[in-house]
């Protein structure tokens, strides 16, 4: 059912007029979570020409594999696809993979210059801290090159993604002066880079008629400290109310809001996307 729930959404998400669909990535989890590479590949078949990506937790994945599989998922897929890393926490998730925690910045900086070589077609030979290559290569690989964002929250991590990363998304539960704090240490980093900044960040929402209606139905979630996350860090209201949230996020420079429904019920899930499609996204899209 689940699952099911998932296809219904991204099937959903085209007919609201979304523009994107990212899967994130999670392990060893003791709840359900649907691997990155082949959830999104079920779901490119419902998507159609919008943007779609993934994200990996770079240190956990081979960056030979990791770029045979974004190659094969940029060539299913209609329109472009995209790729975020991001280093990870949770010695939860680490642990099983036998990497250790202090090693991930350095993984992911090894892993995705691997991924990067690769997948512009080249031939790669990589003497590395973790990883010796010899005129490896893979197929297929992408016409153009894939943009690669790159999650980040602490100053060198957002510094390493201006300096490695096409984009930077910003940690979901990032809100006010830490946020916009951390915008301009990104901005900064990508001018002393020559990189042009690209803004990411998520959101969770739930969108109703009312905000009496969508506080309502969000308030037990909040009540158990929903992941941890501030009030403001939240997109819960009415269309009136979240197009005023996400006017903040736009004058702080953020280009791309990927958002995730705080309520599991499929219902409501559903009619919060056809409420954004309808309320919201031709609001937002005037803007640029």
């Amino acid at each position: 059912m689940i699952a099911r729930h998932l296809v219904e959404r991204a099937a959903a998400i085209r007919a609201a007029g979304f523009d994107s669909l990212f899967v994130g990535d999670h392990h060893a989890t003791p709840s359900h979570y649907f691997q990155n590479v082949p959830t999104i590949a079920r779901l490119l078949a419902e998507t159609g020409e919008i943007l779609t990506g993934a994200l990996f937790l770079a240190p956990l994945h081979h960056p030979v594999l990791m770029a045979e599989q974004v190659g094969t998922l940029a060539a299913l897929a209609q329109g472009p696809f995209a790729v975020i890393v991001a280093a990870g926490d949770d010695e939860a998730q680490f642990a099983p993979f036998g990497v250790p925690l202090k090693q991930r910045p350095s993984r992911l900086e090894e892993h995705l210059t691997i991924v990067r070589r690769l997948l512009s077609g080249e031939s790669v030979n990589h003497e590395g801290r973790y990883h010796t290559l010899r005129e490896v290569s893979i197929s297929p690989v992408p016409a153009e090159p894939l943009p690669i964002w790159v999650g980040a929250s602490a100053r060198p991590a957002l510094e390493r993604a201006a300096r490695l990363g096409d984009g930077w998304l910003a940690s979901p539960g990032a809100a006010g002066e830490v946020l916009s704090t951390a915008a301009t240490i990104y901005r900064h980093a990508a001018e002393r880079a020559g990189r042009p900044p690209l803004l990411a960040v998520r959101r969770d929402v739930f969108v109703a008629a009312s905000d009496a209606e969508a506080e309502a139905a969000v308030a037990s979630m909040l009540a158990r400290g929903y992941r941890g996350f501030a009030p403001e860090a939240l997109l819960v209201g009415s269309p009136a109310t979240v197009v005023d949230a996400l006017r903040e996020l736009y004058e702080l420079g953020f280009e791309h809001i990927l958002i995730r429904h705080i309520v599991p019920q499929q219902e409501l899930v559903l009619a919060s996307y056809r409420r954004i499609g309808a309320e919201i996204l031709p609001v937002v899209h005037a803007w640029a």
